[in-house]
C-alpha cells in the first residue's frame, strides 16, 4: 500500500498550505500528453464543457505542440483557449484529468504497471496538492483501481471527489458487444462490468436488461438460446478487448477518451449519471480499504453514493476475489 511515511510527510506539507483556491467551473487540466491525454484533450475540446484547457507534461515540448495543434480547430468548436502549464496554472482547475504514467506494453497486464505507475503518482499528486486545488481529481491511468485508491491516500482531497474512469470504458464494450449479438441500440442495454478494471472484471448477468426485459427474455425474443455459451464469449471479448487492441495498433486511446468526456459531462452538469467508477469502497458488499468499480451516482461534487445492485452468489464471490486481487497488489506496491 501507499507508504504511511510518505502520507505523513504530504500531511506536514499540507498543514502549510491550507488555502485553497477558488475553482473556475469552466476550467480543465490534464496531466499526460500521451496518446490517452491527447485524445482526451481533443474530446473534451469538442464537448463545450469548457473554456480553458491547460496541458501539463513532463516533456514540456510535447505538451505545447498538443495544445497548439488542438486550438487550430477552435475555430469549428466552441471557444477555449489550450495552452501548455505547469501544475500551478492548473489550481484552479474544475477537474484535473490524470493520464500520465508508464504506457501498457503487449503482453503485460493492468496490474503489472502498478509498481512504475505508483512511483509516478508519488511525483504528480503532492504536487497538485500544494497548490491548493480543491476540485475533482479524475484518474485515468492504469492500473486506475490501484492508482485512484494511491491518489485518494496522496492527495488530501475528500474520498468523494477522487475519481477512478473504473469500468466505464468496459461497461460501454460490454453494451455495445451486447447491442451487436442482439441486434439493437447499445444505449437501450443495461448491464454493467464491475469489479477491477482488468482480468479479474466481471460481467453482471443477473440484473441485465434491454429496455426493461431481462436480458435472457430479449435473447430469446431475438432467437439465441444457448445464454451461457453467449455471456461466456461476450465476456471474453470484453476483458480482451484492450490486449487485442494493443496488440494490433500498441495503445488504446479513443475509446477511454470518449469515457473521459463522458465523465466530465456527468459532473459538471451535476447530472446524477448512474456510471460504474472506481472509487474507495467504506463497507459496500463487505469491502472496505480499496477502490473498484460499481455503479455510482456522480455528480457535480463527485461521488455521490454507490448504487446497491443486485448480485447473485456467484457475481458476489467474484467481486470479492477481484477486490481480494487487487488488495495482493496494493500490498506489494
Amino acid at each position: 500500500m501507499v507508504n504511511d511515511k510518505d502520507v505523513a510527510v504530504i500531511d506536514r506539507k499540507a498543514a502549510n498550505n491550507d488555502s485553497k483556491v477558488a475553482v473556475n467551473d469552466r476550467k480543465v487540466a490534464i496531466v499526460g500528453c500521451g496518446f490517452v491525454g491527447s485524445s482526451s484533450a481533443f474530446a473534451l475540446m469538442q464537448s463545450g464543457l469548457f473554456s480553458e484547457m491547460v496541458l501539463i507534461d513532463v516533456d514540456r515540448a510535447r505538451a505545447e505542440g498538443e495544445a497548439l495543434d488542438i486550438s487550430h480547430g477552435s475555430p469549428f468548436a466552441a471557444p477555449m483557449r489550450i495552452y501548455a502549464g505547469d501544475y500551478a496554472d492548473a489550481a484552479d482547475a474544475a477537474i484535473i484529468v490524470i493520464t500520465a504514467g508508464a504506457a501498457q506494453k503487449p503482453g503485460e497486464t493492468r496490474l503489472d504497471l502498478a509498481q512504475k505507475n505508483v512511483a509516478i503518482f508519488r511525483e504528480i499528486v503532492p504536487r497538485i496538492r500544494e497548490t491548493g486545488f480543491d476540485g475533482i481529481l479524475l484518474i485515468v491511468s492504469n492500473p486506475v483501481d490501484v492508482l485512484t485508491y494511491a491518489a485518494v491516500k496522496l492527495s488530501g482531497l475528500p474520498e468523494s471527489r477522487v475519481v477512478g474512469s473504473g469500468t466505464v470504458l468496459d461497461t460501454a464494450r460490454l453494451q455495445e458487444a451486447l447491442g451487436a449479438h442482439l441486434g439493437v441500440d447499445p444505449r437501450d442495454v443495461e448491464a454493467y462490468i464491475i469489479g477491477e478494471h482488468g482480468d479479474s472484471e466481471l460481467a453482471v448477468w443477473s440484473s441485465a436488461d434491454v429496455a426493461g426485459v431481462p436480458l435472457k427474455d430479449f435473447c430469446e425474443m431475438r432467437g439465441h438460446f444457448d445464454h451461457e455459451e453467449a455471456e461466456a464469449r461476450i465476456a471474453e471479448e470484453v476483458r480482451s478487448a484492450a490486449y487485442e487492441i494493443i496488440r494490433r495498433k500498441r495503445a488504446t486511446y479513443y475509446g477511454i477518451a470518449m469515457s473521459v468526456r463522458r465523465l466530465c459531462q456527468a459532473i459538471m452538469r451535476d447530472e446524477k449519471s448512474v456510471l460504474p467508477v472506481s472509487a474507495l469502497m467504506v463497507g459496500e458488499y463487505g469491502l472496505s480499504d480499496v477502490a473498484i468499480s460499481m455503479p455510482t451516482i456522480v455528480g457535480r461534487q463527485g461521488i455521490e453514493c454507490r448504487v446497491p445492485i443486485s448480485l447473485d452468489e456467484a457475481e458476489l464471490e467474484e467481486l470479492r476475489s477481484s477486490a481480494d486481487r487487487l488488495k495482493g497488489v496494493l500490498q506489494q506496491v
